[in-house]
């Protein structure tokens, strides 16, 4: 399974444009009503609350330690304490990192909480690439990113070396029952790993934890409610936290939106479909040019991209480097441009250099962006080992084989060019050393402030569908519709929706009915 809620944020070697591209002013969208003392009702949740506002008893130390900001380069930089099992005060403490762009204002209105997606991006990364938020946003809040537990800067995932990585994220198996028990060795080998350089933490970087760490950040940043931007998977872990802490949700929004409900095997299949039609929408735009390297009809061109991509598991695309493009590397490859349609071009001239020139430079470029790898073989982040260990942490697909082979089966036929990227995503997590969390929070986030909810229409990571399903899931929820193409919306798509955003967090501003940009 790709990362459903990864948004690339990183350009390697400056091939790809920037993803977060910010539109140069906000205009507030038509019929909005204001919203008074927006997030002031409900009461708190998440275990046995002193107060909507306090500490679950026994971790009161960790709620009212002091943060120690430095200067860090035009940032500040801090790193605080969290326990390392929410459910156990004494198991020790882990380290939660954090970087705070200071609001420009001499009266900010407090913090706003930031989370990129993946999971296992780093939110410190986010609050650096300072175009992401709009100038109401960064006069009003001191915006703060953080890397969850298990990620980049805080307490990090630990598993391999980067040429077990590498291989890790290279080599292809067959659908056979041969390669099927070889990826399952692989991942055993690998989950082992975790466990063995990670230690206990490994079993406790499930979102839940994450969102009460953000509860404890809350704290300590000295906020009543919690003001949050997430995007993607970010999405999940604010909805986390809103169902566990609906008294103290301030303003929400939830950007890119994931379908809370689904399990692992459903958003796999929903999500290879999403892909399928980004693809889709990309060779249309493709043919209606001129250097197209494909040709025939829309049909014929996801046919030829479907056979390259099949055909790179026998025949690896040879690059200039040495290094040659596999079956899963050509994958993200394709993949990578598709988050955003700025960056189809170079999806263009990967297709031209396979198909006029018989080479996979560019394809490999942009997979090693995806994968986060420099061209020296090592690796910017811990990004792999975060997203496997936390999404294993959070649920598992099914692991029966006939099951995972009738599902492959529907997916395929479903999404026929990428679809067989997406199957036997139950092998992710086979053997893994420690169970999943069960689920302790209100899907509803009953008596939550009002959560902005944002979806794209022919979003290929995170489908539109799910954005409307989140809003629906919510009882506070409401939707807005950015009609465009690309994974998330905020900083990179219209003024409507750039203005929406700031409205609400910086004035409390609800449209008046759902709102479509």
């Amino acid at each position: 399974m790709i990362r459903p809620a990864r948004r690339p944020a990183a350009v390697v070697a400056c091939l790809l444009v920037p993803v977060l591209l910010l539109a140069a002013c906000a205009v507030p969208p038509k019929n909005q009503v204001a919203l008074e003392d927006v997030g002031k009702s409900g009461n708190g949740a998440g275990g046995n609350l002193a107060a909507a506002s306090g500490a679950p008893d026994g971790f009161e130390d960790f709620y009212t330690q002091a943060v120690e900001w430095n200067d860090c380069s035009g940032f500040q930089c801090a790193t605080v304490d969290a326990p390392l099992d929410w459910d156990d005060a004494g198991a020790g403490s882990i380290e939660i990192a954090m970087k705070k762009l200071p609001a420009t204002t001499d009266e900010p209105q407090g913090s706003l909480l930031v989370n990129p997606g993946g999971p296992g991006a780093s939110g410190i990364g986010l609050v650096e690439q300072t175009s992401n938020f709009g100038f109401r946003l960064r006069a009003e809040f001191d915006i703060v990113g953080f890397d969850p537990r298990g990620v980049g800067e805080s307490t990090p995932v630990t598993c391999v070396d980067d040429e077990a990585k590498d291989e890790f994220l290279t080599t292809d198996y067959p659908d056979t029952d041969e390669g099927i028990a070889q990826q399952i060795a692989a991942v055993r080998e690998w989950g082992q790993a975790c466990a063995d350089n990670t230690g206990e933490l490994l079993g406790n970087v499930d979102t839940q934890s994450a969102a009460r760490d953000m509860d404890m950040l809350r704290a300590v940043l000295g906020d009543e409610k919690l003001n949050y931007l997430g995007y993607s998977y970010g999405t999940q872990l604010g909805a986390t936290y809103a169902g566990l802490f609906p008294g103290n949700t301030g303003r929400l929004v939830l950007d890119g939106a994931i379908d809370i409900t689904l399990s692992p095997d459903e958003v796999a299949a929903e999500q290879a479909v999403g892909f399928e039609n980004a693809l889709r929408a990309y060779v249309e735009d493709c043919l209606a040019g001129s250097e197209c390297p494909l040709g025939g009809s829309v049909d014929v061109g996801l046919q030829q991209i479907r056979a390259m991509v099949n055909d790179a598991a026998a025949h690896p695309i040879s690059t200039s480097s040495g290094r040659a493009v596999t079956k899963k590397l050509a994958f993200y490859g394709v993949a990578m441009p598709l988050y955003n349609e700025a960056n189809w071009s170079y999806l263009t001239t990967a297709l031209q250099e396979i198909f006029w020139e018989s080479r996979g430079d560019t394809l490999l470029l942009l997979a090693d962006n995806y994968n986060d790898r420099n061209p020296d073989g090592s690796f910017n982040s811990n990004s792999e080992e975060a997203f496997r260990a936390i999404n294993c942490a959070d649920g598992r697909a099914t692991e029966d084989l006939e099951e995972m082979r009738n599902l492959a089966a529907e997916i395929v036929e479903d999404a026929p060019t990428l679809g067989e990227s997406f199957g036997f995503s139950g092998v992710d997590c086979a053997d893994w050393p420690y169970p999943p969390a069960e689920q302790e929070f209100d899907i509803h986030a009953k008596g939550a402030a009002p959560i902005m909810v944002i979806g794209t229409t022919n979003d290929p990571a995170t489908p539109y569908r799910w954005s409307e399903a989140l809003a629906r899931t919510l009882d506070s929820g409401f939707l807005v519709t950015y009609e465009g193409e690309g994974h998330t919306a905020y900083g990179r798509s219209n003024e409507c929706v750039n203005g929406a955003v700031e409205d609400y967090l910086v004035d409390g501003t609800v449209p008046d009915g759902e709102l479509t940009c």
